[in-house]
């Protein structure tokens, strides 16, 4: 109940922007941004056209840009840093976390990059630069820096004692993490182990000695998946040497789960995940187009091959009926095979050492489906058509398609994988140009040779 107040509260307030925006009382406009979380502010820009976008962010007290900034999705938060001055970037980035500096930066244009980073003093430069330097997608891009680290030979008393005179701890810390001298993770102490302990005992006999860290060039989705696994809160990351480097928290994973989910969705139109709903006519149309014109050439590729057939299909008007019936069965059983296996991936239940086995199951249940759709559909055509050797070629072709779709879904993914390609972007349409001339070509091909 309480969450859906707060959700049409948020809404309320979008609304009361909107409305004073638009009757050009600024003023008022000015004081509900200044009152209103930095989320909320971010979803108003991306629910508004390119000029009132401009107008709110110059309304905006520049000390929450930063805020902002950070919540914005990609093609936003580019499209406003790309007319801001880069001195007033700079500002806005100085408070900005680790993790979330990284991501802005690294999604910026060069040439806007370059201008940002020679504003940029030397030591806000370093840092940059440091968080740029871990590669994209990886525990490192994602991670914090703000950790609070122990010796394990002093007592817990020094330890809140020296809590206390850092008056505010980073967000979402649950756990303090104990180094050596060479700053290598040797343990981990919970907050409220810490509290509960007595004053007078040390570190050493309180901290978990075998703590559980993550690699920083370990993946997001594994990180995603680890926390999962072990309902973290918080997780320390390490570099090859054990040396501490930053932190991970559940705040992070959840942004990780969330793009991860958009970018699945998105791909399968075959459309950028942080594509900006009002982004601007041309933009929009020049990257749908580059999509459309993949889909064209698989398209004319299933033509090319029932022009193959034109005698055929001229001598015998009934397969021009019939001949959509087996790639679109083909198609809808691929993508069902297509869609659990990239799931498996993304969840990490399909590796090496299974894929074989996957690919067998899916080729038997492909097999089965071919068995009850091909006897169905020849029933069908049979008795409609008063045809059987038209229902015994439907139905072999039928059977052929749903092998073929079985075996597609199953290893495309895979092969994609390897090859370094998001088979959530292209997988569907390679699938689908498979089944289509698969189908058209086994349908045809056996009524050619059976019926002709």
């Amino acid at each position: 109940m309480s969450e859906t107040i707060e959700n049409k509260t948020t809404q309320d307030r979008l609304a009361s922007i909107s409305k004073s925006l638009n009757a050009g009382a600024f003023v008022r406009v000015r004081k509900l941004l200044h009152d209103i979380p930095p989320g909320d502010t971010a979803l108003l820009l991306e629910s508004s056209p390119a000029k009132t976008r401009t107008d709110l962010w110059k309304m905006l007290d520049a000390d929450f840009h930063g805020d902002v900034l950070e919540e914005l999705s990609e093609d936003v938060r580019n499209g406003i840093i790309s007319n801001m001055v880069p001195a007033s970037v700079v500002d806005a980035l100085e408070d900005m976390d680790t993790d979330d500096l990284a991501e802005t930066l690294s999604t910026l244009p060069e040439n806007v990059l370059n201008k940002i980073l020679k504003s940029m003093d030397a030591q806000d430069r370093l840092r940059a630069e440091k968080a740029l330097s871990y590669g994209e997608e990886t525990a490192g891009f994602i991670m914090n820096t703000d950790t609070i680290t122990l010796r394990d030979d002093v007592s817990v008393d020094v330890v809140i004692r020296y809590l206390r005179l850092k008056l505010e701890l980073p967000e979402n810390t649950d756990t303090l993490y104990v180094v050596n001298k060479q700053d290598a993770l040797i343990g981990t102490v919970s907050l409220s182990k810490l509290l509960t302990s007595k004053p007078d005992v040390t570190v050493a006999e309180i901290m978990n000695d075998e703590p559980e860290a993550i690699l920083v060039d370990t993946q997001e989705r594994e990180v995603a998946s680890m926390f999962e696994r072990y309902d973290w809160l918080s997780a320390p990351v390490i570099s090859e040497d054990g040396t501490l480097v930053g932190r991970i928290t559940i705040d992070d994973v959840v942004d990780i789960i969330r793009e991860d989910a958009e970018h699945s969705m998105m791909s399968m139109a075959g459309l950028d995940d942080e594509e900006d709903t009002f982004a601007p006519v041309g933009q929009s149309t020049k990257r749908r187009s580059v999509w459309l014109g993949v889909n064209l050439i698989t398209a004319l590729l299933a033509a090319a091959v029932s022009d193959m057939f034109e005698a055929t299909l001229s001598q015998l008007a009934v397969l021009a009926i019939l001949n959509t019936i087996v790639p679109s069965m083909g198609g809808v059983a691929g993508n069902q095979t297509l869609t659990l296996v990239i799931r498996g991936m993304a969840l990490g239940h399909v590796a090496t050492t299974n894929a074989l086995w996957l690919v067998r199951k899916e080729l038997f249940i492909g097999f089965l489906n071919g068995l009850i759709w091909a006897f169905l559909i020849a029933s069908v055509i049979a008795i409609w058509k008063q045809d059987y050797v038209l229902g015994g070629v439907i139905a072999f072709a039928m059977m052929i398609n749903m092998i073929a779709a079985g075996l597609a879904g199953a290893t495309l993914p895979i092969i994609m994988k390897k090859l370094k390609i998001d088979p959530a972007l292209a997988g569907s349409v390679i699938l689908t140009t498979i089944t289509d001339v698969v189908g058209i070509f086994a349908f045809l091909g056996t009524a050619t040779l059976f019926l002709i």
